[in-house]
């Protein structure tokens, strides 16, 4: 059965973006040629869970290339619903219902990018299966929280923790069943 792992970037105090949906804070851990894995977590996947104001974000800011190559399968949670672009598909149904299905299908991994909206229904449902979270080396204050309440406990075992030069630590758990 295909897993759902979570790869995000948080502030240390939590947040996934600043007011605004503002993602300037990352920013501080970019440095040339790093990465922090992401390539070789992409290698592992072929399906991605995307809410509909992430997904428009990074429209907006890197292009629909990013998300839809040809060589995954991307799913953008939205309210509305729209037709089918290439392999990017605007789900308004059930998110558990589609995960379910997904998981039960053959194929690679599935990549949970946000939004936090998505990302905690996805934990009401306790469907997240690992958890890589990079902690951005700064105090935000206020904007968008990676965890919100109201979602049943969940005990992680971790896999791995890197530090790197810039200062983020990733941590790396998955879901003790």
């Amino acid at each position: 059965m295909r897993k759902i792992s979570l790869f995000i970037a948080m502030s240390l105090d939590g947040y996934i973006a600043k007011p605004n949906d503002d993602l300037s804070f990352l920013k501080l851990v970019e440095k040339e040629g790093e990465d922090y894995g992401y390539a070789d977590f992409m290698a592992t996947i072929d399906t991605i869970i995307i809410g509909r104001r992430t997904y428009d974000y990074v429209l907006k800011e890197i292009g629909a290339s990013h998300y839809d190559n040809g060589k995954r399968d991307v799913y953008v949670i939205t309210r509305t619903e729209r037709p089918k672009l290439g392999r990017t598909t605007f789900y308004s149904g059930n998110l558990a219902e589609l995960i379910e299905r997904l998981k039960s299908e053959e194929g690679k991994n599935i990549y949970c990018d946000g939004g936090a909206e998505v990302i905690n229904e996805l934990l009401q449902h306790d469907l997240i299966d690992e958890l890589i979270i990079s902690i951005i080396p700064v105090l935000l204050g206020s904007g968008t929280r990676l965890f919100k309440n109201k979602r049943p406990e969940q005990v992680l075992e971790l896999i791995t923790s890197n530090t790197f030069e810039t200062g983020l630590t990733q941590l790396r758990y998955q879901r003790k069943k």
